[in-house]
């Protein structure tokens, strides 16, 4: 879990350098709805969200369908690993600068 936690701090690292973005970080308590990404983050008007990932770990069949309907719905969902950063970087960096 400690790997994961660093990635998810570099992720919001990354985003709090971004203009026109906004974020947070959602937390998973026992009342909350299951399966929601990581982060909730509107970049430059778009929705995105992003399932933080460890390089081991593996997202549970709920998370993979909630980013499937982000992604139906005309926004961008992620399922993030350490190995995919820099690419989603390149991406997040385009859509903050329109």
């Amino acid at each position: 879990m400690a790997a994961e936690k660093q990635f998810e701090n570099q992720i919001k690292d990354f985003l709090k350098s971004l203009p026109k973005t906004w974020f947070f970080k959602y937390w998973a308590g026992p009342y909350s709805k299951s399966g929601i990404p990581d982060i909730i983050a509107c970049i430059n008007g778009h929705f995105v969200g992003v399932e933080i990932k460890a390089p081991n770990g593996k997202p549970s069949e709920l998370q993979k369908h909630n980013i499937g309907l982000i992604q139906e719905s005309g926004g961008l969902g992620y399922i993030l690993y350490p190995k995919d950063f820099k690419s989603f970087k390149k991406d997040i960096k385009e859509l903050s600068r329109g």
